[in-house]
């Protein structure tokens, strides 16, 4: 796994969306107000407006080979997380001839696909009331492999595999429990089993959820 500095894109750029014209003029200042209107990130510009703090981590690179009618077809295939270490996490999948082209889709992708995590502090051994963890237990899933997340005490750091102790890093969770089933060694399905998890965490309503 390797870490690639924050690029700095956003100059000379033409927004396509209204979200993105809206953000370039000024009427949008927070990444939150695009969520709270329920609308979707086309643009990972925004993101790089909004969250000028986000940190890229290529969470793995592979090799696929493809037979077609005109012969083998080669190609790398990479799986980027990008998150700012305080509640927000994006993964993307890339696909390309030159590892670098591969790395680059993927780090556009996971710009449009971040989401907000729910943070907390939801484990019976701790009562400290800061967000180091996630206020409940959480189940994710991609494929065949399905991952657990659990709410763990203070101090307790990530329990778990490299690959999700890297997503839960770039989330801003820094106590809890992992536990995985299914085929855990393919990349791609622990990756977005693990973005799924924290996905959940927002889909869940809870009593602080409702507005009197």
């Amino acid at each position: 796994m390797g870490e690639r500095p924050q690029s700095q894109t956003g100059a000379g750029w033409t927004p396509k969306t209204k979200i993105g014209i809206l953000v370039q003029e000024g009427k949008i200042t927070s990444i939150d107000e695009i969520f709270m209107q329920g609308q979707k990130i086309q643009e990972p510009e925004i993101v790089d407006l909004l969250l000028p703090n986000l940190q890229e981590k290529v969470l793995g690179i592979g090799f696929v080979q493809k037979q077609t009618d005109a012969g083998e077809s080669s190609r790398f295939r990479a799986v980027v997380a990008v998150g700012n270490g305080d509640g927000y996490i994006g993964v993307g999948l890339g696909k390309a001839k030159q590892v670098r082209n591969a790395i680059d889709k993927a780090t556009l992708q996971a710009k449009m696909a971040v989401i907000p995590v729910r943070r907390g502090c939801g484990s019976w051994e701790c009562s400290c009331n800061h967000p180091h963890s996630l206020p409940f237990k959480v189940r994710g899933k991609c494929g065949s492999v399905e991952i657990e997340i659990i709410p763990g005490p203070r101090g307790l750091g990530l329990v778990g595999g490299e690959l999700a102790k890297t997503i839960l890093e770039l989330a801003g969770i820094k106590d809890c429990w992992t536990r995985s089933f299914g085929s855990t060694k393919t990349l791609t399905s622990i990756s977005y089993a693990v973005y799924d998890a924290l996905r959940n965490t927002y889909r869940m309503v809870t009593a602080e959820s409702w507005v009197a």
